[in-house]
């Protein structure tokens, strides 16, 4: 079980002092099974006023802050320790219903899952639909782990990754008509594709390690992907940008539906638009040593 260090810094910079209004992070990995969160430091500069801390209707944890004073920088550290137990190979043991597509969630699950099914983007020419349905084998039943791993493996192979410096994402007709974008825009693209397909799907925003030799793209900032939800397996990671099934090298920070709702670090300033100078964003993801007779007595 590896254990890893990541530190996320952020700085905003402005020409003049410039007065602040809550900024909402999401910074804080998930706590699961496969994840265990040892330690985090948050530290603000200027110090807020207030800092709190709430999960959003996801579940996710996000810390709230208010600010009392102007500045011309503004700067976020976070600092996570975390042990983070990577599966060698994806966990496709689903229920036997499920193992050729098509299939039909249950009822059991259906209420919980409708809205993850839902395409949330307009495809008028339906070009997601047909880019989709190529991976269908023309027999009418398709394996269902290939399917995705398919999808997963052709946008990586087929599309040229991009580090935009944007805010939001692109439209996945875009990122499909011009075969560019980034780890958001290939998260989404795979996301409205599997959907039109009836999966259920949601968007994850995190961290990516990047071990020696791993050949991983989207390393030093924060990292996005997919989840889909397969009966039996429960909710599998998908990572089109880099080909990774499962959860390896990836860290979870936030899942959700709509990539609106998983922002890394959002926030208001006033002031001048010329007042801005610009950000800048650093992730470093490593491994630490462990002492293992230390570390087996904790």
């Amino acid at each position: 079980m590896p254990r890893l260090s990541i530190r996320h810094v952020t700085t905003y910079r402005y020409r003049r002092p410039v007065s602040f209004g809550e900024h909402r992070m999401m910074f804080r990995p998930q706590e699961s099974y496969d994840q265990r969160l040892i330690d985090m430091r948050l530290r603000i500069t200027p110090e807020p006023v207030d800092l709190r801390w709430i999960h959003d209707v996801m579940g996710n944890v996000v810390a709230l802050a208010s600010f009392g004073q102007e500045a011309d920088t503004l700067t976020f550290d976070s600092d996570v320790l975390l042990d983070h137990l990577p599966a060698n190979t994806p966990d496709f043991r689903m229920e036997d219903y499920a193992r050729s597509y098509p299939f039909t969630y249950g009822p059991e699950e259906m209420p919980d899952l409708a809205r993850s099914i839902e395409r949330h983007y307009f495809d008028p020419g339906h070009e997601i639909d047909r880019w989709v349905r190529r991976f269908l084998d023309s027999d009418g039943e398709t394996p269902t782990g290939q399917l995705l791993m398919n999808i997963t493996h052709a946008i990586k192979e087929s599309f040229v990754y991009v580090g935009r410096q944007e805010a939001g994402t692109q439209d996945p007709i875009t990122t499909l008509s011009t075969g560019r974008g980034s780890c958001r825009d290939f998260a989404v693209l795979m996301m409205e594709a599997v959907r039109a397909l009836g999966f259920a799907a949601r968007f994850v925003s995190g961290y990516l390690y990047v071990p020696d030799h791993a050949g991983h793209i989207g390393g030093g900032n924060t990292h996005a992907w997919v989840q889909v939800y397969l009966p039996g397996a429960g909710w599998v990671e998908f990572d089109p940008t880099n080909g990774i099934i499962g959860n390896k090298d990836l860290i979870r920070v936030a899942v959700a539906r709509d990539p609106r709702q998983a922002i890394p670090l959002w926030g208001t300033w006033t002031g001048n638009l010329d007042d801005v100078l610009g950000m800048e964003v650093s992730v470093d993801v490593s491994e630490i040593a462990l002492d293992k007779r230390r570390y087996a007595a904790v």
